[in-house]
């Protein structure tokens, strides 16, 4: 009785901790949300007078996204048209295509179905308070951002912390995951701006979750299977190498109980599915979603490449001529050097994730069944990620994730790569625990390095360029 009353005092501290280290991180992520602001580099550099230039959306990526949310809701449509003639709403992020009219219009380049699930929050702020994107673009993309970005990122590090409480035994080894969680990772960086990482790496730590309870729960509930198959089917409508998660989802719980995984799990990833499918045609009429339509033989099915008349001037597509880091890696192996200890690199930018692959190997040597194959599971995907985008992608798509501070395609991993981490830094000793430390300060700094706006380049670039290296020519 004794040692079970000491065991739940441990658990209530740890978790008054975790709630302490969260409650912080949430607070610093809407702090930074209420402060967001950006300047017009565009107007600035054309000198137009009575335009003002700050504006919350920082980078054409998240401006993709709210103009189609503002479309859908203000207008009833998916065409950007009229929004991009409007004074601080530009964007390259953006395809050209014909639409059910006949006529060609502009369209997102995003995949519209996390869109259309912003615009339902955005259609009822809009309902109830009357203020609009246009009009109230602080006001109301700030309000929207603390429930899109900061309340999930908050669900999905309690998320973690439970999953590390069914895993791990060294207490100190999971509040160093947990304090890496909060202010050591890009996930929170990238709180401020609308984008399709959180959401993926949101839904990785509840398939991880489900995953674990399941493994250690005899009457495996119907619901744990549903919240798995929805989660897995929704990080990879947001990062498409998920597809390797959903596959590999879909074979541990077939394997773990057939016909519940059958029933429950993979009706909740054909919904998403059907869902994903359903908006890519109401929003482009194709199945395909806008990255798709990229062909190099057909110039009506590239929507990426084009060249308008438009309010006396000629429009090109940025990306006929990219600039930059987006011209593209020339060397597979570069590319693959600077993606893992480079100037994105994963280890060399976010330095605990060396404990999440010496946790890694330490599980796969040593642990029991259940932490081997989640060990096995994060390794595997995590090297089939990196081979997809360093080996695989085309020039063009060899650009680090763009003008960005960290190597954003390998986000959605954050959660799991949080409980290696932690399976890495059990028992360790004096020594042990100070390198810890030392990681884990080296990663708070480069996720707190891109202060106001996470779309920069990381410290280490710059660094780089101080000291005479010619980056990105």
């Amino acid at each position: 009785m004794l040692e079970k009353t000491d065991r739940q005092a441990g658990a209530q501290l740890r978790w008054s901790v975790y709630a302490l280290l969260i409650a912080a991180a949430t607070g610093q992520m809407a702090g930074r949300n209420l402060a967001v602001n950006s300047v017009n580099v565009i107007a600035l550099d054309e000198r137009r007078d009575g335009v003002d230039l700050q504006r919350p959306f920082l980078s054409s990526n998240d401006r993709s996204r709210w103009m189609a949310v503002r479309a859908l809701v203000e207008q009833g449509r998916w065409e950007i048209d009229d929004i991009l003639d409007e004074p601080n709403w530009d964007s390259i992020d953006k395809v050209y295509h014909r639409g059910r009219d006949g006529q060609m219009h502009f369209y997102s380049s995003k995949p519209p179905l996390l869109v259309a699930m912003i615009a339902a929050e955005y259609w009822a702020i809009h309902k109830l308070t009357g203020w609009s994107l246009g009009d109230e673009p602080y006001a109301v993309g700030r309000l929207m951002l603390l429930t899109i970005n900061v309340l999930p990122v908050a669900l999905m590090l309690a998320l973690v912390a439970a999953t590390l409480e069914r895993l791990i035994a060294d207490d100190w080894a999971k509040l160093l995951a947990v304090a890496a969680g909060c202010f050591g990772t890009f996930i929170t960086t990238f709180a401020v701006v609308l984008n399709n990482h959180l959401p993926a790496a949101v839904c990785a730590a509840g398939v991880l979750y489900v995953w674990v309870r399941l493994r250690q729960r005899p009457d495996r509930p119907a619901w744990l299977f549903i919240v798995g198959g929805l989660a897995a089917a929704f990080a990879a409508v947001n990062e498409l190498p998920a597809l390797s998660l959903v596959g590999l989802a879909s074979l541990g719980f077939l394997w773990l109980d057939w016909r519940r995984t059958l029933l429950w799990f993979v009706p909740g990833t054909l919904a998403v599915a059907a869902a994903f499918f359903a908006t890519n045609v109401w929003a482009h009429d194709s199945l395909r979603p806008p990255y798709a339509h990229r062909s190099e033989t057909d110039p009506e099915d590239n929507w990426y490449i084009w060249s308008v008349e438009r309010n006396g001037r000629t429009l090109t597509s940025y990306w006929s001529d990219r600039q930059g880091i987006d011209k593209g890696e020339e060397s597979k192996g570069v590319y693959a050097l600077h993606c893992l200890v480079g100037h994105h690199g994963v280890f060399s930018l976010t330095p605990v994730w060396l404990l999440s692959l010496l946790g890694g190997v330490r599980w796969l040597r040593r642990g029991d069944a259940s932490r081997r194959e989640v060990a096995a599971a994060v390794l595997l995907l995590s090297g089939v990620c990196l081979v997809f985008y360093t080996g695989l992608r085309p020039l063009e798509d060899r650009n680090y994730g763009g003008m960005t501070s960290g190597l954003r395609w390998m986000f959605w991993f954050t959660p799991m790569w949080l409980v290696l981490l932690a399976a890495g830094a059990e028992g360790a000793g004096r020594l042990g625990r100070a390198v810890g430390l030392v990681l884990l300060a080296f990663s708070c700094l480069s996720a707190s390095y891109p202060t106001w706006n996470p779309w920069t380049h990381p410290w280490i670039v710059n660094w780089m360029e101080w000291c005479g290296w010619r980056l990105f020519q």
